[in-house]
């Protein structure tokens, strides 16, 4: 379907589950704070609880709740705003109000602000961050067409029709912490 803000902001607060284009590939996402639909989104992907998903956003200012930006060195934070919006994803330490099932076993939580269009329209209807994870199965190629996310998924995501950015592979993994590069 088409992105239209006023359908998508009932979806999402409905609890359903969406594909939709990023810079690279198409990932599946829904609200972070319905466990819900995170624990749906784990069953279509055959993926563990454990490993945690990345939050994406229009802004920092979505992503603020979720990150303690404070544990970061001025280094960190000055990467950070260099590379953001872009497709960078940063593990940072989590907050007391990020779910357990957006983070995983980790005391850190993936975040990105995206420079995808679609996908800041789509965090900025609901002013709300987006779980973003790859839309695929545990351990196969990510879908890049609607085609290869219903192979996958059939009906269980609401598709959102768009084009995927430029990238040619998924963001790049910086710990803040330590600044290493981990894909």
């Amino acid at each position: 379907m088409p992105f239209d803000p006023i359908v998508f902001r009932q979806q999402f607060a409905d609890g359903n589950v969406f594909a939709y284009p990023t810079e690279a590939v198409y990932g599946l996402g829904c609200d972070p704070k319905n466990e819900k639909a995170m624990d749906h989104i784990l069953s279509l992907k055959q993926r563990p609880a454990e490993k945690g998903v990345i939050l994406i956003a229009a802004n920092i200012e979505q992503i603020a709740p979720f990150v303690d930006l404070s544990a970061l060195s001025d280094d960190a934070k000055k990467q950070m705003q260099a590379h953001w919006p872009g497709p960078y994803t940063y593990l940072v330490p989590k907050t007391k109000h990020t779910p357990s099932w957006v983070s995983g076993e980790s005391d850190l939580v993936a975040v990105r602000v995206t420079q995808h269009a679609l996908v800041c329209k789509m965090c900025l209807s609901v002013d709300s961050p987006l779980i973003s994870t790859s839309a695929n199965h545990a351990g196969k190629p990510p879908a890049k067409s609607i085609e290869e996310v219903q192979q996958y998924f059939g009906q269980a995501a609401v598709i959102i029709d768009g084009n995927l950015g430029s990238q040619s592979k998924p963001s790049t993994i910086i710990n803040a912490l330590t600044l290493e590069t981990l894909r």
